[in-house]
């Protein structure tokens, strides 16, 4: 397997921009959770994150990070379907936040396999410029469609969150297509 350079950077400029977009959006989001489920969400992540760590050796290469990438990327997209689908209720919320941590388990392991699989530091020095201008570009962008938004009436905050998931569904349908291009077989 191979990595595909101009496509990997143009998927990471992509997930930051989702980020961005989607970072507002989780204090509306979460609101229906218990604080404690948060707690136990910060246990759940802790462990997963310590057994991620166990398994690097085993997931050194570019196979597993494709597979681990891939398997991230339709994880959100089947929680920005689920929340257009049953819209604003307790349960899915619930799966939208566990599904969430589920993702954050892996963030140390492919920010580690990217700086092996970019290997150059002026690689990886342009790959964070280009995370933190689209997560910049997002935050942006989220700020203007959520004033576009109100200026047409629509002032119910959930109902802004759920306007913003069918934004954030195009731009993960793209994600996940630069996601296929970005890796490779030889």
């Amino acid at each position: 397997m191979k990595l595909a350079l101009r496509p990997y950077l143009w998927y990471k400029l992509l997930n930051s921009l989702f980020f961005g977009l989607a970072v507002g959006s989780v204090f509306v989001l979460y609101t229906p959770l218990e604080p404690s489920v948060f707690s136990l969400g910060g246990i759940g992540l802790a462990i997963g994150l310590l057994l991620v760590a166990k398994g690097y050796e085993k997931m050194m290469n570019l196979l597993v990070f494709y597979r681990i990438t891939l398997f991230v990327e339709l994880l959100t997209f089947l929680m920005i379907v689920s929340f257009l689908v049953f819209q604003y209720n307790y349960s899915d919320v619930l799966f939208i936040y566990i599904a969430y941590q589920v993702t954050f388990v892996f963030g140390n392991y492919l920010m580690r396999m990217e700086t092996l699989a970019l290997k150059r530091t002026l690689l990886l020095s342009f790959a964070d410029v280009i995370k933190q201008k689209g997560y910049l570009a997002g935050m942006v962008i989220s700020y203007f469609f959520y004033k576009v938004v109100e200026f047409f009436g629509i002032v119910n905050k959930e109902t802004q969150v759920y306007y913003l998931h069918a934004l954030l569904l195009v731009v993960q349908i793209v994600i996940l297509w630069y996601v296929f291009r970005s890796f490779r077989t030889r």
